[in-house]
């Protein structure tokens, strides 16, 4: 080994902490006397890519607001902290902002305008009032596609939105008017959610949906609107309108709504002179139709092959023709009940057409007897509440495909009961024959049958006979009855292995 370059041994002797050490070496060595390039010692260069001293392998911690959590670069999640005001540090390439469940007042239009990037904006259940939101800070946000100002004290729409937007979500505000740039010439547009405000037919104007022919979902109900809108987007598929003052439906007013699927018009003040026998005829894709609780006093004209579920239940309905029902040719579920029809009331082609009918709801309707001419393949029939005090044996003779039969509080005696009243029900597997005045067990009773139901019924005997076919019986519900410890024969169980009494 060679000398020790000229230095070395000073510096050997003294006490350097290392890192000086070296840059004095590097120094010293800078200062030797040239040598041939083979002997020559290589001088270290800063490599780029290895950390400097002090500096950590880790990326920089992201900027977030105080008791935020940002999960990823472009989310900020305030929710539920208590805000009273807007936090003024976001990261201005924020694209998702929550700051639901809230105290929020006021958003500064400086604070949300400078977050051009935004995509999702959750300003859900917060104290904001119209005055506290700024329009014109909307205009700063050009991608904005998801907007949430449900259940805050809103009195007016924002007058725009920006185009791009695809959710617009201000239920549960005390809105009274709609801009036509709210809504209107938003061509990404698909749901509109307005239902609890206080909007009047004045307050939604009639351009108010003009250039959004892409809005699928629009919820309006729990308003004050008198009659069904007359403008509304012709790509409709779901449309709520129930718990409203409708008193009317324009003539045409959905006229264009061939793609409409859904529609809900129950709750209003809906009577016969509202509508007409073109109110439902050109809707070509509806399969529900709800007009419940209105004040129809017959089945509407006009109703559409495709309907599937047809809700008619406490109107005012006393009478239902033959062939009013017919045109809906592909219903499967009939809801009828709370209507007065009576003894009459039910043509006996009332239900003429309808093969594929599956449930038919008729309770409470004043019926005395079974109704007649009811479709073959009928599945569930609803008959609780009425006044039927007799089954003869032919009741279901036309109805040999129930599976699930609710004569529960009639005026149904053992006496009058026919031994073969459910003898033709070989798919029956419930019957409700709960809060009646039967004495006995139903005779000829089919051994599909799963559930029996006859509590509140004046029975004071069980006797094997009515069982002995019921071996699939599993559910026996005898509650409220007269019975006593010796008023169940021997033998009466014996049949029934997987019986439940209840």
């Amino acid at each position: 080994m060679g000398p020790s370059p000229p230095g070395l041994e000073i510096l050997s002797q003294l006490h350097v902490p290392c890192q000086s050490m070296s840059l004095l070496l590097l120094l010293l060595l800078g200062n030797l006397p040239s040598q041939d390039a083979a002997t020559a010692i290589p001088i270290m260069t800063e490599d780029q890519n290895f950390p400097h001293l002090g500096e950590s392998l880790q990326p920089p911690p992201r900027a977030c607001p105080p008791r935020c959590s940002c999960p990823r670069d472009d989310t900020v999640s305030c929710d539920g902290l208590d805000l009273g005001l807007f936090p003024s540090n976001i990261t201005k390439s924020a694209q998702h902002l929550s700051l639901q469940n809230n105290q929020l007042v006021e958003i500064p239009y400086n604070e949300l305008s400078r977050l051009r990037y935004l995509r999702t904006l959750n300003l859900h259940n917060n104290q904001l009032s119209s005055e506290g939101l700024p329009d014109e800070a909307f205009e700063s946000l050009p991608d904005l596609q998801y907007i949430y100002l449900a259940n805050n004290q809103l009195t007016v729409a924002p007058q725009f939105l920006p185009r791009s937007l695809r959710i617009a979500d201000l239920a549960a505000n005390q809105l009274v008017e709609i801009y036509p740039l709210t809504f209107g010439e938003k061509p990404e547009l698909r749901s509109v959610y307005l239902h609890d405000n206080q909007l009047t037919n004045t307050g939604l104007p009639f351009d108010a949906f003009r250039g959004s022919e892409a809005i699928t979902t629009l919820i309006l109900s729990s308003n004050q609107l008198s009659y069904l809108p007359p403008s509304l987007p012709s790509s409709l598929i779901r449309l709520h309108l129930q718990n409203n003052r409708i008193a009317k439906v324009p003539r045409g007013a959905l006229g264009r709504h061939v793609q409409l699927r859904e529609l809900y018009l129950q709750h209003n003040r809906l009577s016969d002179a509202g509508l007409d026998a073109t109110t439902f005829s050109k809707l070509k894709s509806l399969e529900y139709l709800d007009l419940s609780n209105n004040r129809l006093g017959e089945v509407p004209e006009g109703l559409p092959p495709s309907l599937v579920i047809l809700h008619l239940g406490r109107n005012q309905i006393c009478h239902v023709p033959a062939g009013r029902l017919s045109g809906a040719r592909g219903l499967q579920y009939l809801l009828l009940q709370h209507n007065p029809l009576g003894p009459g009331g039910l043509d006996l082609a009332a239900f003429q057409g309808l093969r594929g009918l599956h449930t038919l709801h008729l309770y409470a309707s004043g019926l005395e007897q079974v109704p007649a001419g009811l479709p073959r393949r009928l599945h569930a029939l609803m008959l609780p509440h009425n006044r039927i005090s007799e089954l003869g044996p032919r009741a279901f003779v036309a109805t040999p495909s129930l599976v699930d039969l609710n004569l529960a509080h009639n005026q149904l005696t053992s006496a009058h009961l026919h031994h073969l009243a459910f003898c033709r029900l070989g798919h029956l597997q419930t019957l409700d024959l709960a809060g009646n005045r039967l004495t006995l067990l139903p005779q000829g009773l089919p051994g599909s049958l799963q559930v029996l139901r006859l509590p509140r019924n004046q029975l004071n005997t069980l006797d094997p006979e009515p069982m002995t076919n019921l071996s699939m019986l599993q559910e026996l519900h005898l509650g409220h009855n007269r019975l006593r410890v010796g008023s169940i024969m021997p033998g009466t169980w014996q049949e029934v292995p997987s019986l439940k009494v209840r």
